[in-house]
């Protein structure tokens, strides 16, 4: 088996192919979308970087995985014109997705005081690692909702619902990891 190369010299004009060969401007929503999409993805690698180097988190690795699995699924969703996804059997998205992000919400808030003001992103390294892939998901979601309105293809629901639900995840696993490391947060205040 020959190795391929990693150019092919096809996206020099500025377009690039679909999973289904349909070519495409790298200007296009959709391709900004799934760049989006692997940014996270990329961020999400630098937050399981540093679970691993406080081994507190050691047991959590294994969910920001999954959700770095789920990311590729929406890339590849993306990279594919909605009526060929059932042929290049792509994988959905399911309430079943959404409903387990619930339930890792659940799991680390019930561990951490009520919120009683507008708290500012930071703390350990960690927990400032994951505020920085929050706010990409959150662009990730507005990007997202750019493209269902401008109905170029369509979306499954779910999608949208777990990328909402990903930003609340990682907005209370922040403050869970500061909780774990003892770390104050600090509150907003307007002057």
């Amino acid at each position: 088996m020959t190795k391929s190369k990693v150019y092919t010299r096809g996206g020099d004009k500025g377009k690039t192919g679909l999973v289904s060969g349909t070519r495409v401007s790298k200007g296009s929503i959709r391709l900004g979308l799934y760049g989006e999409v692997d940014s996270l993805n990329s961020q999400i690698g630098l937050m399981i970087c540093e679970l691993e180097n406080e081994k507190i988190f050691l047991n959590d690795i294994e969910f920001f995985i999954k959700i770095q699995r789920k990311l590729f699924d929406m890339g590849s969703l993306l990279a594919c014109e909605a009526e060929h996804h059932e042929k290049y059997k792509l994988n959905s998205f399911t309430s079943k997705h959404v409903l387990e992000i619930e339930e890792k919400i659940d799991l680390y808030d019930n561990q951490l005081e009520p919120m009683t003001a507008f708290i500012l992103p930071g703390g350990s390294r960690a927990a400032s690692v994951g505020h920085i892939c929050r706010t990409t998901c959150r662009g990730l979601e507005r990007k997202l909702v750019e493209y269902y309105e401008s109905g170029e293809d369509t979306l499954s629901d779910h999608m949208m619902e777990y990328v909402n639900r990903l930003s609340d995840f990682l907005f209370v696993y922040c403050r869970y990891i500061n909780k774990k490391n003892g770390i104050k947060e600090k509150n907003w205040m307007s002057h």
